[in-house]
């Protein structure tokens, strides 16, 4: 059975640039507000109190769109003002978001599945218990509409553009249903566990001979490198790295170094200088 948002229309093929695609923020809003800083956008608007519409909203001057990789949740110290951040910025029109694995897990969480409380959920349950017994059912229903929102990859500005989490190859671009879901959300998995215990993952980018450029996260690299048209831009900000954003059209690559290592990766995780 397909998830909630597994038929959600992924063809924005009318929806064109600028863009600056940003990588997986795990609740890092400290550097991720440092990054839009840095990409130009700013606060319109500063809403007091703690339900999901307050705090900042972000636009950029001349009308450039952030598109969100996914994984906005889980790990980090600030991820409900991440939430907050990211869900008006889309209310607002100035940005997009893809679903990511963690963002579907709390969400499944939220629905009352049976979903184990690890790899950092148990961060993100914490600071929803953290809010005032006023806020937090409100601020629960709302998100869960929220995740449930978010589409699992987008085809954008005419075919050029393909965002999704985790990825999606040549084959499965412009399909729907579970497997292109499993896909965008986990990538290209042999099934196995790998020595540390987490999926083995199989380099679906080495192969890919699409036209269309293809940006995603998921699998935290020290770096951001091109590969075939492709793209990874989780940069473990998180784990120490850094948050990326690719600027499109113009294949710029912008960072800002995290503040700490906020959590230890269960793989290891090569920082580099950025």
């Amino acid at each position: 059975m397909e998830q909630p948002n597994a038929a959600f229309d992924y063809r924005k093929m009318n929806v064109h640039g600028p863009f600056d695609l940003i990588g997986d923020v795990h609740g890092c809003a400290d550097e991720l507000q440092a990054l839009l800083k840095r990409l130009g956008y700013g606060v319109i608007e500063n809403r007091p109190g703690q339900t999901l519409n307050s705090g900042p909203v972000y636009v950029h001057p001349h009308g450039r769109r952030a598109i969100f990789l996914g994984d906005l949740v889980d790990r980090g110290p600030r991820i409900l003002d991440t939430l907050r951040l990211v869900y008006n910025m889309i209310q607002h029109g100035s940005a997009f978001s893809v679903m990511g694995n963690h963002d579907d897990k709390l969400m499944r969480k939220l629905d009352g599945r049976n979903v184990q409380v690890t790899h950092g959920l148990e961060n993100t349950m914490a600071q929803l218990d953290a809010l005032p017994r006023s806020v937090k059912p409100q601020f629960e229903k709302g998100l869960r509409a929220f995740l449930k929102s978010l589409g699992h990859y987008y085809i954008l500005d005419g075919g050029r553009l393909v965002v999704a989490h985790a990825g999606i190859e040549q084959a499965l671009q412009g399909k729907g249903g579970d497997k292109v879901r499993a896909f965008t959300l986990y990538g290209k998995t042999t099934g196995r566990k790998d020595e540390y215990g987490l999926p083995e993952r199989l380099d679906w980018a080495a192969q890919y001979r699409g036209e269309a450029m293809v940006v995603y996260g998921h699998t935290p690299v020290p770096e951001a490198v091109w590969v075939n048209n492709t793209i990874n831009i989780d940069t473990g900000c998180v784990f120490g790295g850094s948050l990326t954003a690719l600027r499109y059209p113009e294949k710029e690559l912008v960072a800002i170094p995290a503040r700490q290592v906020y959590r230890e990766s269960l793989r290891p995780f090569p920082r580099a200088t950025v």
